[in-house]
């Protein structure tokens, strides 16, 4: 584990999974809220 931190920068890769995480989150909501059956604010 420590080989790969000197690879990687911890703080990019941090940011880069947050982003990554934030935006999927946000995609699979869309989705959800696109379809008829499971847009909870309709």
């Amino acid at each position: 584990m420590h080989k790969i931190w000197q690879i990687f920068d911890p703080r990019r890769t941090l940011v880069a999974l947050f982003v990554f995480l934030l935006g999927l989150a946000l995609l699979i909501h869309l989705i959800l809220l696109s379809s008829p059956k499971f847009n909870w604010l309709g």
